[in-house]
């Protein structure tokens, strides 16, 4: 697990270094760099610094959380991982990612999301126009992505903006991934969904909202995840689809949610009601990208993850064990 000590100046997302009294930053560089460049134990750390081994720990934890000790597991280890291959193999993948499940949380998304947010970096080059979706998935995994600037990058938002619980809103994911990734940020400074679809038209039409879309249009590579169609998806609780209507385009075949557009088990589109009145990506221009990153991770997502690998959205796939068993039981 590589691991790299920055000196207070280079942290980023920390508090002002030039603030704090030196007696208060060198016991915390001491015990890190001993730690993670030099080897030792604590208990060593705790003998050469003649200090209690609990300060020790007190010290390592406080400069990971002033982001001057970042960790991450190389993502070619989990690249390397039988069911990675598979998976390619199977779906026509370029990559995959495949993250051991948390036996204290079988279902959860923490460690795929941290996985694909330090694996996103490497994907990307200077001059990469990246679209970004929404999502608790992307939002958790935007804000583990290491500050990495990529020269010249461009990250869009893919959708108009929605209120979302606990901060999920397309906005949030697009801008906090530009900050992290240096990159030039551009909203979709329109709402999702219209009243009507008059109203949609002569917006689109502006000026401003049109150059806007034909930014989002010209995306080579996109960040995504596919939500599920039950009760409790995305749609429902951002009040894009009612809990009635989702059941309904459920028993007509609805199997994922991809910037908030329905797909069926093969990944063909299904149109709701509301999509005359929608502003943002559609799920044509999702397709044929350079690089598309599906973040698959949680419960109930291998089935709206098989659709959309299915209808040619992803090239590129992080997800858990027990997901990838499950992709790979039913075959395309």
């Amino acid at each position: 697990m590589p691991a790299q000590v920055l000196p207070p100046a280079k942290a980023r997302g920390a508090a002002d270094p030039a603030r704090l009294a030196p007696r208060d930053d060198a016991p915390f560089i001491e015990a890190a760099w001993l730690y993670y460049h030099d080897g030792l134990n604590q208990t060593e750390i705790a003998e050469r610094m003649r200090i209690s081994r609990a300060s020790v720990v007190n010290y390592l934890n406080e400069a990971r959380a002033r982001g001057w000790v970042r960790l991450h597991l190389d993502s070619d280890v989990f690249r390397g991982h039988r069911l990675a291959a598979e998976l390619c193999a199977v779906y026509g993948l370029a990559e995959a990612l495949v993250i051991p499940d948390d036996p204290a949380e079988p279902e959860g998304a923490a460690r795929v999301t941290q996985a694909a947010a330090d694996w996103l970096p490497r994907l990307l080059e200077p001059g990469d126009r990246l679209g970004v979706s929404w999502g608790a998935t992307v939002y958790q995994m935007a804000q583990k992505v290491p500050p990495d600037p990529i020269p010249d990058l461009t990250v869009i938002q893919l959708l108009g903006s929605r209120p979302a619980a606990l901060g999920f809103a397309a906005e949030t994911c697009t801008a906090m991934l530009a900050q992290r990734l240096g990159g030039q940020c551009i909203n979709l400074h329109v709402p999702l969904i219209l009243s009507n679809k008059t109203l949609r038209d002569a917006l689109c039409d502006e000026p401003v909202v049109r150059s806007q879309l034909e930014a989002l249009a010209g995306c080579n590579k996109t960040v995504l995840a596919c939500g599920t169609c039950d009760g409790d998806a995305h749609v429902v609780r951002s009040g894009i689809l009612s809990a009635e209507a989702i059941a309904g385009y459920r028993a007509k075949g609805a199997t994922g949610v991809i910037c908030g557009r329905l797909i069926d088990q093969a990944g063909a589109p299904m149109v709701t009601e509301v999509e005359e009145r929608m502003i943002g990506v559609t799920l044509d221009q999702m397709r044929g990208k350079d690089m598309a990153l599906l973040v698959a991770a949680g419960p109930g997502r291998a089935e709206p993850a098989r659709a959309a690998l299915r209808g040619g959205f992803v090239t590129h796939l992080a997800t858990s064990t027990r997901i990838a068993q499950d992709l790979l039981e039913r075959t395309p």
